[in-house]
């Protein structure tokens, strides 16, 4: 197996506040709005280096995200940040309306999420929202696994012309993905290549993904890891081509079972290749108060839980 070395541990958050900040520099449309979590998302640099360019919008998360829509009007590219529970459920509506529907170029930047926002409790945590984002029609939705890739991920989506879903969080991460990587939408990195079970995984549980499959491979199993940052549109020649190698799938995500990657990747399997899965997600439960890492293996999304799920899925060939 290929093997995977990181210098640092880093926050997702704070590659979304180092790509926005490169953005401002280059790029006079990128406007920044914010509601009332400005040190939290670290878009700080941003604000302090652009002030005319930054909307403190404060506690009004429904009129941020209707006034990043109508800045779409005057050709400004805003991207819209909060924790992820209030940039999704808190206002659906208006970005369902306003952003989905009006086909407006609002990227809406997500921080935060999942049940690693650990000490915040159930509030906080949204394990929903990548279901509630896939679902909107035209909406683009990215998760990625690192700083890098989340800086990277930040700067892509300025290019692209349409609404974007962004979802980072708060705990630091392995940064393992190169820095200089060039972040095409829609495309799956294979990080690497086997042959007994393929490993779909997505943000945070790609690190754990691969430990999983150093464990695997001392008990002589091989594991091909794909690393899905695009939910949608979801790079389906790269599943099938994987899946038709190696016959059988494990899925592996901080979100609810329900909605999350592994229901895209069996809906496209069910309608394409049928073949055994296993889901690593929180299955139907709220989270609660806690440690991001004993959370995670309390809620069955860990490492272990990966292997776990891999001897399953192989039981099933």
């Amino acid at each position: 197996m290929k093997k995977f070395d990181y210098k640092d541990k880093k926050d997702t958050r704070s590659g979304f506040g180092a790509g926005l900040y490169e953005l401002g520099k280059k790029n006079d449309n990128v406007v920044a709005l914010c509601a009332d979590l400005t040190g939290s998302l670290k878009m700080n640099q941003f604000a302090d280096e652009f002030p005319e360019r930054f909307i403190q919008c404060g506690i009004a998360e429904a009129n941020m995200i209707g006034t990043a829509a109508g800045l779409t009007i005057g050709g400004k590219i805003p991207f819209a940040g909060t924790f992820a529970n209030f940039a999704t459920g808190r206002v659906y509506d208006q970005i369902r309306q306003s952003v989905a529907y009006s086909e407006k170029n609002v990227k809406i930047c997500a921080s935060h999420a999942g049940i690693t926002l650990g000490e915040d409790g159930a509030t906080h945590q949204i394990m929903e929202d990548i279901g509630l984002m896939k679902m909107l029609p035209g909406m683009v939705v990215i998760n990625p696994c690192d700083y890098n890739q989340t800086k990277a991920a930040t700067i892509a989506i300025a290019d692209y012309e349409g609404p974007v879903y962004l979802r980072f969080g708060r705990p630091n991460v392995p940064n393992f993905t190169p820095e200089d990587q060039k972040f095409k939408i829609g495309e799956a990195v294979l990080l690497n290549e086997g042959t007994d079970v393929t490993i779909f995984a997505t943000g945070h549980l790609v690190w754990k993904a691969i430990e999983a499959a150093e464990i695997l491979e001392q008990k002589g199993i091989s594991s091909e890891i794909i690393n899905i940052h695009t939910i949608k549109p979801l790079d389906e020649k790269a599943v099938l081509a994987s899946v038709a190698k190696t016959k059988a799938v494990v899925t592996a995500e901080e979100h609810m079972m329900n909605g999350g990657l592994g229901d895209s990747i069996a809906q496209l399997l069910g309608r394409k290749l049928p073949t055994p899965i296993e889901m690593v997600a929180v299955d139907d439960k709220f989270g609660e108060s806690g440690k991001p890492e004993e959370l995670l293996t309390k809620y069955g999304i860990d490492t272990e839980n990966i292997v776990s799920a891999v001897e399953t899925v192989l039981k099933r060939k």
